[in-house]
């Protein structure tokens, strides 16, 4: 199971794993032993000689009202007897070529757990009819017209029907559960809470996860709303349209709702999540009120899944299983009660966990480091605890080039990389101090862990009326300059005087990091990055400052590492 995506196509499957999953689904389409058999290869032989032994798969196409056909596929248990019902998930798809297809591995444990499974990929992707709506109007109203069908199948319970949803599906799964009451249960992997946080940070549009999230839908499938939409993303225009059109595609809007009906909420999402936001995420699970757990690992979009969509043991998918049990009374689980609350890895320790009721419990106090000059004798700037430091001044220059130090080298493949114990390598010390401020801390003294919301506050003073700054938190070997990230995010002055000194405050993004004795946190602002829309005008340059009474401060939730 791996995914070889490029940087423009980031969220490719590999070619073994699209002809596995090809082979799995002619195995369940016609069980015969030459086709069960070609699945020894990968040891899933055995494997899915059961599944066809205990469920019937079929693939289906379902009408909408408006005559738009779904491309859907549908597995029911064998031998129900008379009378006899079984809870139902049902799984809209996540945004890749292949559509609901990407789900085949997760239909035997669906299937041994007891469950009916339809599986749909959304109007406009993969093989289904009609135009794309991102989660929007019509995918809630198609996802209502998808129970409709379920529910008249004989021996589905309609008092007991879930939804699951990886990326692209989470967000649907979410939106109908949202509208439609018989929704008793969902769980979404790498869930957005947010749309419009996802599209804008800080004032910044995250233009690069955006443009490859509209490659994968495809412009020429898109509505004439949507098309409308990324045009004004593209150029930069936020306007109530695009606030609306977000809006109302973002579970938090809906947040009422899930209350009211106390739907049971699943939640996953990765510290180096670089598609949607992570704040926003923990925003919705804080506010929610009904049963809920919110699982955050080491990685980016996608990565913490994936073995499980592929019928692999994950913690999202494991997890999946055990809250459909819990709240469906389904057998697809180990047993095990589901987790409640927040369950945590810290980067890069796969086999971590750290488990609390809220955020508030997870989230160590912060401490405040403040941005200083350099030490007499030193060349470089001080993060420094104690008194707050005011009248320096750094300066650095825009020319629209990143410097080494970059959010993610490649969407989606640096966070499986870390999944997989390859943290990309910062050379800070090649750094062009021309180009990004650094400020450093000395070496830490004992282990020290991050854990929780990093705040930023630093008085910026641009040359130009607008101005983007990035800033990093990266934990730094000092003896030889190499560096790994820990959090980041942009900030974007608009419509400001030239010339003019603007203190800014604004938060990075959470973070659950493990640091060694003798490393040194960095904090890096540079002026570009590739994964950001730039609103500098080059060349030009940008000055930090202190002044007396707004001096600049990192405040970090640290403590030691127990």
């Amino acid at each position: 199971m791996s995914i070889e995506g490029t940087p423009e196509t980031p969220f490719a499957l590999s070619a073994e794993d699209l002809s596995r999953l090809e082979a799995i689904r002619e195995a369940v389409l016609d069980p015969s032993p030459r086709r069960i058999g070609r699945l020894d290869q990968w040891g899933l032989a055995d494997e899915y000689e059961t599944y066809a032994e205990i469920a019937e798969y079929r693939e289906l196409s379902i009408a909408m009202a408006d005559g738009t056909m779904i491309d859907a596929a549908l597995s029911i248990p064998r031998n129900l007897a008379p009378g006899q019902t079984c809870p139902a998930v049902v799984m809209p798809a996540p945004l890749i070529g292949i559509g609901r297809k990407a789900y085949l591995g997760m239909f035997p444990r669906w299937a041994l757990g007891g469950y009916a499974v339809l599986a749909y990929s959304q109007r406009g992707l993969a093989e289904s009819g009609g135009e794309i709506h991102v989660a929007g109007p019509q995918d809630v109203a198609d996802g209502t017209e998808i129970i409709n069908a379920l529910v008249q199948i004989d021996g589905v319970d309609p008092d007991r029907i879930g939804f699951f949803g990886s990326s692209y599906g989470a967000g649907t799964s979410l939106l109908v559960a949202a509208q439609d009451p018989r929704v008793k249960a969902v769980a979404g992997t790498s869930a957005w809470g947010d749309l419009f946080a996802s599209l804008y940070e800080n004032g910044t549009r995250h233009l690069k996860a955006f443009e490859a999230l509209v490659q994968l839908f495809g412009e020429d499938r898109c509505s004439k709303e949507f098309r409308g939409v990324i045009e004004k993303i593209r150029n930069n225009v936020v306007d109530d349209e695009v606030r609306e059109f977000a809006a109302v595609r973002s579970p938090r809007t809906h947040l009422d709702a899930y209350n009211n009906a106390n739907t049971p909420i699943l939640l996953t999402t990765a510290w180096h999540e670089t598609i949607f936001s992570v704040p926003a995420v923990v925003d919705l699970f804080s506010n929610l009120t009904s049963p809920k757990s919110l699982l955050v690992q080491i990685g980016d979009h996608g990565n913490g899944e994936l073995p499980g969509l592929f019928g692999l043991v994950s913690k999202p998918t494991e997890m999946a299983y055990r809250w459909m049990d819990h709240h469906l009374g389904g057998n697809a689980g180990d047993g095990a009660a589901p987790q409640f609350g927040i369950r945590s890895e810290y980067m890069h320790n796969l086999l971590s966990e750290l488990r609390h009721e809220d955020w508030e419990s997870y989230a160590l106090p912060r401490r405040r480091f403040h941005l200083a000059a350099a030490a007499a004798g030193h060349s470089e700037a001080r993060l420094a605890e104690g008194q707050p430091q005011s009248g320096w001044a750094r300066s650095v220059r825009a020319t629209g080039r990143d410097t080494e130090v970059v959010v993610a080298p490649k969407l989606v493949q640096t966070g499986l990389a870390e999944r997989l114990g390859r943290p990309h390598v910062y050379g800070t010390a090649e750094v062009d101090r021309e180009l990004a401020a650094i400020w450093t801390t000395a070496p830490l003294e004992q282990p020290m862990r991050v854990q929780g919301d990093v705040q930023l506050r630093v008085t910026v003073k641009p040359r130009a009326t607008d101005a983007t700054i990035v800033a990093y938190l990266l934990d730094c070997d000092p003896a030889t300059g190499q560096a790994r990230i820990i959090t980041h995010a942009p900030y974007t002055l608009t419509n400001e005087q030239a010339g003019q000194a603007t203190t800014v405050s604004f938060p990075l993004q959470p973070a659950h990091y493990a640091l060694a004795r003798g490393r040194v946190l960095q904090l890096v602002i540079g002026t570009h990055d590739q994964f950001f829309a730039d609103a500098n005008s080059t060349p030009t340059s940008i000055e930090f400052t202190s002044p007396r009474g707004a001096e600049s401060y990192l405040d970090i939730p640290l403590g030691t590492l127990d």
